[in-house]
Order: structure tokens, then C-alpha cells, then sequence
């Protein structure tokens, strides 16, 4: 395993047509790549931020003839480059919801994992921000462990970020780095994103890798945007503002040995009993 690897995130303001997130993903892979990226990922929903009725199904398009797949295929075959397409949207087969799926590509343009989102987004926020994603995309039913040449690789996407335990299975199965791709909304955002991303690096002693969409998107959506790459210590290596651009971190893998020799609280789960369900006064 390389003990070094220069990782870097990829902050977007995707649209609602695909062609043009192409375009502007593959400028900053390129740039990305320019400042000595081995592995550029890339945020959720990269190749399509559209969540009104009924236009996302007009748009995308099957996992072999999606197009933004192909490009950054293309592209990290071309450079040489690790690259994580951090989710795309696409359809499936056998259910009229789509698939929010994360891609791992190797330096040969190779798909070397996939992972389906397993947490949706069900929610209302203030200001009238609303968010269904169970009507619009089908739940991952599998946890995704990947191999590469920096270590395993844990992928996850946005909100699974709130559900510790799914980190914590992933750390245990061999994950070293974990990715977290999003498009966190602003309240939630300014209120829990740096916790939670320092939280499941510390927990878990991994480094986090984790892009984000930023800005007001042609659908409505208004998103966070403070890309993170964190360390299994729970510092904060390298963040992005609230604009589209590129950020690099150089991650010392002897880290994640260290971190975990001095809290080795992966190794120290205990059976337990949970607790009885709760009867309130008067049932």
C-alpha cells in the first residue's frame, strides 16, 4: 500500500442538463490533476441537480449509456487518475424510481465499485425547502467496501453521513478512507456538516474525503457547499468556500495506524441488551 496519496475534491453548482456538468466537471478534474491529484472525487449528483416532478426521468439515463460515466472514464484513463464520480443519477430496469449511484473508476478507466445511496433525504426544512428523495430514488440495500492501491475504500453518499454505525461497519470491514460526495442544504449544513464529517473520521479513524455541491441550482435547491478532507484525527486538511473550484490534501496513510493504536475503540464493541421498548404512563 502507498503510504502517500494526494487526494482532491471537486466543489460544483450542477445543473439541471447533463451536457454542461460534464463540461465543467471535466475542467476541474483537469485542474485537479494540474495541482498533482492521484485521486479527484467528484459531489452527489454531479451529473444532474434536478428534483422537480417528473424532468430528472427525462433527462438521464441508464448506468451503460450514461454519458457523464463515460467521460470521467475517459478522463482517468487519460491522466492516469483514481477518479470517484461522486453520484450520478440514473434509471434502472426494475423500478420506476431512479438510482443515486456512487462510481469508484481506477487509472484505467476501470469501474472498480458501485454503490447505491441507502439513506434518503425525507424531510421540510424552514424557508419552504422540502425533500422526498424516497418517491424519486430507490434506497442501496448493500454497504460498499473498495480496493486500492492506498488502502480500502468505504463510499457513502450525504445523508448516510447522520447514521454512524454504517461508518463504523465499513472501518471494521477494512475502509481506511471513507467518501461522503453531497449536496447538503444550508440550514443543515451550517449547522452539522463540519461536525458530523470530524465525527465519523474520529470515530472510525479514517481520513474523510468529502465534495460538495454549492450555490443556488436551477432547480430550487440552495446547497451548502465547504468541501472537506479531513484527517482520522478529526482535522480539518484542506475546505472549500461556498463557490465552485478545486481543493487538494496530501493524506499520510501512517496516520490511520496512529490514530487508531492511541483510541482503539474499533476493536472494543461489547454484546449488549438493548433496552426495553418504552410504555408511556397511562398505555
Amino acid at each position: 500500500m502507498s503510504e502517500r496519496l494526494r487526494v482532491a475534491c471537486i466543489q460544483m453548482t450542477s445543473g439541471a442538463e447533463i451536457a454542461p456538468n460534464i463540461e465543467c466537471s471535466a475542467q476541474l478534474i483537469r485542474q485537479a490533476h494540474g495541482g498533482g491529484a492521484q485521486f479527484v472525487a467528484l459531489p452527489e449528483v454531479v451529473n444532474l441537480c434536478e428534483m422537480r416532478p417528473g424532468r430528472a426521468a427525462q433527462k438521464v439515463h441508464c448506468e451503460g449509456t450514461e454519458p457523464a460515466l463515460r467521460a470521467y472514464r475517459d478522463l482517468a484513463a487519460e491522466l492516469g487518475i483514481w477518479i470517484l464520480a461522486g453520484s450520478l443519477v440514473v434509471t434502472l430496469t426494475d423500478d420506476r424510481r431512479l438510482a443515486n449511484r456512487s462510481f469508484l473508476i481506477d487509472a484505467n478507466g476501470a469501474i472498480v465499485a458501485a454503490y447505491d445511496k441507502i439513506h434518503m433525504f425525507d424531510v421540510d426544512l424552514e424557508g419552504g425547502e422540502s425533500y422526498r428523495e424516497s418517491s424519486r430514488f430507490r434506497p442501496g440495500a448493500r454497504a460498499v467496501v473498495a480496493s486500492s492501491p492506498w488502502g480500502a475504500i468505504g463510499m457513502t453518499i450525504c445523508y448516510d453521513l447522520r447514521f454512524a454505525y454504517l461508518y463504523r461497519m465499513l472501518a471494521q470491514a477494512g475502509a481506511c478512507i471513507l467518501t461522503a460526495p453531497s449536496s447538503f442544504a444550508r440550514p443543515t449544513g451550517r449547522a452539522h456538516w463540519h461536525v458530523l464529517l470530524r465525527a465519523r473520521a474520529l470515530e472510525t479513524g479514517c481520513f474523510m474525503i468529502a465534495p460538495a455541491q454549492c450555490g443556488d441550482h436551477e432547480d430550487g435547491r440552495k446547497t451548502y457547499g465547504h468541501s472537506l478532507i479531513v484527517s482520522p484525527w478529526g482535522e480539518i486538511l484542506a475546505e472549500a468556500g461556498e463557490t465552485p473550484g478545486v481543493i487538494h490534501a496530501e493524506l499520510d496513510l501512517g496516520q490511520i495506524d496512529e490514530a487508531r493504536a492511541m483510541v482503539p475503540s474499533l476493536t472494543h464493541d461489547r454484546e449488549f441488551s438493548p433496552p426495553p421498548a418504552l410504555r408511556l404512563a397511562g398505555e
